[in-house]
Order: C-alpha cells, then sequence, then structure tokens
C-alpha cells in the first residue's frame, strides 16, 4: 500500500542538510499522472517536478513544526500536516535538528522506530570531530547506513539518496 515517501533533515536555522527519497515499486502517481514513485519510471524533469513537489509540502509544514516544537516535551510530534493522501511526520531533537518524513502510511509505530534509529545514525555523525553542526550531511558512509534502515509499515523498500540532491534549492 505505502510507497511514497521523501525524508529530509532541517537543521535548527531551517536549512535542509540531508534528502533522501524512499521507495521504489511501480504505482500509478496521481499527481503527474506517470508511471513509478518519486517518478522512477519517469522523464527526468517529471521527478524533479515531483521533487519540488514534496520540498515544498515539507516547507510548508516547517511553521505548524516549530509551533508544536514549543508546545509539547515529545520528541516525536507524529502527522504535523497532510496533503491530500500525504502525511508529514517529524522528529524533533533535544538541538533542534528535525527530521521530516513525507509519506502515504497510517502506521506511527513504525515511522517512529525508524525515527529512532536515524536519531541514533546522526548523533555518531554528530559527534564526528571532522563534522561542522548545521552543515550539509554528504558522507557516503551514512547514505549507506541509512539505506539499511527500512520504514517500517511505511515503506517495504530502501532509502535511496537524493541524485539530485536539492538541498540547496530548499533555501
Amino acid at each position: 500500500m505505502a510507497s511514497t515517501a521523501c525524508f529530509v533533515i532541517v537543521s535548527k536555522n531551517d536549512i535542509p542538510i540531508y534528502e533522501a527519497e524512499v521507495g521504489s515499486a511501480p504505482k500509478k502517481d496521481k499527481y503527474l499522472g506517470t508511471e513509478g514513485v518519486c517518478g522512477i519510471f519517469a522523464p527526468v524533469y517529471m521527478k524533479e517536478d515531483l521533487a519540488y513537489h514534496h520540498q515544498f509540502i515539507l516547507h510548508a509544514a516547517l511553521d505548524v513544526v516549530q509551533d508544536l516544537a514549543w508546545t509539547t516535551n515529545a520528541m516525536f510530534l507524529r502527522s504535523v500536516d497532510r496533503f491530500n493522501d500525504l502525511v508529514v511526520s517529524v522528529y524533533v531533537t533535544a538541538g533542534h535538528t528535525r527530521f521530516m518524513l513525507l509519506h502515504d502510511s497510517r502506521s506511527e509505530d513504525g515511522i517512529k522506530s525508524f525515527f529512532q534509529e536515524v536519531h541514533e545514525l546522526y548523533i555518531k555523525i554528530f559527534l564526528n570531530p571532522l563534522y561542522l553542526p548545521g552543515s550539509r550531511i554528504a558522507s557516503s558512509h551514512f547514505d549507506t547506513k541509512l539505506a539499511f534502515f527500512p520504514v517500517r509499515a511505511c515503506v517495504h523498500d530502501r532509502i535511496l539518496p537524493s541524485s539530485t540532491r536539492a538541498v540547496a534549492r530548499m533555501r
């Protein structure tokens, strides 16, 4: 059922520092009318349009996340925003870094465990003395490790680092 997802890590200064797409199962895309999730079987320009669409939804949810982060003590904010059948789930770290997942799933337990695994991996990157906090995560090791974290009950595939790395476009 669930097959569309986009994962972004946003720094406390609202700068996206990592982006990855999740899912590759063929499906009719209702936004662009093409075959493929995240434009995998679609022409390159349609894939970029869908990536922009996902970025727009995630960027629009940042205001809601900022308000919710200061009103609750919970790190996992569940679904903070919806757009058609897509849901934005957010996990906020103690340093106000946001892990945002755009998906079309209903299972919160799998998403919460995914966020906790990603948080552990992010802490390892953050504690690296060669990593400058708030800078873009460009580690192939991070990509490799993240690719093996399944979003349980969200996407039955692996995470694929975004080939376009639209991190700079969202600024």
